[in-house]
């Protein structure tokens, strides 16, 4: 005779079973932060890709931005010495077709994401006096 009662089949989950947390190397987030500001909006799409929650990819760059992902991520200033001599005579850049060379200006991004818009006229001294005071880590 067949036995015609209802029995549900059950399946127990247990927390054992679930995948841990993933760990990134500082390496693959770097990669994965600059991937993401190639394009126009791609932190979602490289947030799929990577299988990472676009929350969390924000967070990294923002790190990014602020040198803390990876011993030495941004771009960082070099040592210059300037010699007491007389400065080199430096060739004369072409002008740019209907531009005064007096109306160009040299954007400079320092590493705690400031940016500083200075013109193309000014001067080194001017600049070493400048940087110091703004790029305060």
């Amino acid at each position: 005779m067949a036995d015609h009662r209802f029995r549900p089949e059950i399946e127990v989950l247990s927390a054992a079973d679930a995948a841990r947390r993933r760990h990134w190397s500082d390496a693959d987030k770097i990669r994965i932060v600059e991937e993401s500001f190639l394009g126009h909006r791609q932190v979602s799409a490289t947030a799929r890709r990577h299988g990472v929650s676009r929350s969390l990819l924000t967070i990294w760059r923002r790190q990014y931005r602020d040198g803390a992902v990876g011993s030495d991520a941004g771009p960082a200033f070099i040592p210059l010495t300037l010699s007491p001599g007389p400065p080199a005579a430096m060739p004369a850049a072409a002008p740019v077709a209907g531009r005064d060379t007096a109306d160009m200006q040299l954007e400079i991004v320092l590493r705690n994401g400031r940016r500083l818009l200075v013109p193309s006229t000014v001067g080194p001294e001017v600049l070493a006096r400048l940087l110091p005071v703004l790029d305060d880590r």
